[in-house]
């Protein structure tokens, strides 16, 4: 009888997607929230314009720099684990072969049962290294070019949220008009955005699409009411 094969679809992309939820996020709220204030203080398109796009560069720059930061230290902090486990495997082989039985026993593996698993690592050093990594520390092997990746995908999902609600500064006469359109986009972008990304996140894409709305509202009332006291 014919059967249907089991094909397992997972995704694999977490990294990614975090990078993209952090620089879109970032760049949809605050130029949102600067144009947004500048617009309760002055009713030039030609400043809100400057001074946006003075933001986005600044703050893509910045994101993106935090990013690459963030994963060097990461591929760091793995490389200096990964020389320390090497060392205990080496020099502390009984001590390194208890904590196998007490990872596999935490998993419903018996002490017995343990035993060839923990014979053949001794065999096989690099696959036993790995195995403390992985189980004990918890910890993954860092792609060589993610710390790039990151600083390339935060800073440039930053600028394409950014332009969202500077657009309409771009091609509005009146900072007045521009503002409402730009309200109405931004916050659009914002439930669209946030819909998505509680779909990839595994959180109730409704509720993450409402939260990211009132965040990005709120900062926006902020700077707009802020600006407007102080004029």
């Amino acid at each position: 009888m014919p059967q249907t094969p089991h094909v397992e679809r997972h995704f694999t992309a977490s990294e990614r997607v975090r990078d993209v939820v952090i620089g879109m996020s970032d760049g949809l709220t605050v130029p949102f929230a600067l144009a947004a204030g500048l617009s309760g203080a002055v009713n030039s398109t030609g400043i809100i314009v400057t001074a946006g796009l003075a933001e986005i560069a600044a703050g893509s720059i910045a994101m993106g720099l935090g990013g690459y930061l963030a994963a060097k230290s990461d591929a760091q902090h793995y490389a200096s684990e990964r020389v320390r486990e090497e060392l205990e495997v080496r020099e502390k082989p009984e001590a390194e072969a208890e904590e196998v039985r007490q990872v596999l026993q935490s998993y419903g593996v018996t002490a017995e049962a343990s035993t060839p698993i923990v014979e053949a690592f001794r065999e096989r050093p690099k696959a036993w290294v790995d195995f403390m990594m992985r189980f004990e520390l918890g910890l993954e092997k860092p792609d060589p070019h993610r710390a790039l990746v990151s600083a390339l995908t935060i800073a440039g999902a930053y600028i394409a949220g950014g332009f969202i609600p500077l657009g309409p500064y771009l091609i509005a006469g009146s900072a007045k008009t521009a503002l409402t359109v730009s309200v109405a986009v931004t916050l659009a972008a914002l439930a669209l955005f946030g819909y998505i990304k509680g779909h990839f996140t595994g959180t109730s894409p409704v509720r993450s699409g409402l939260q990211t709305v009132l965040i990005g509202g709120l900062a926006a009332a902020a700077a707009f009411a802020i600006a407007k006291a102080i004029t």
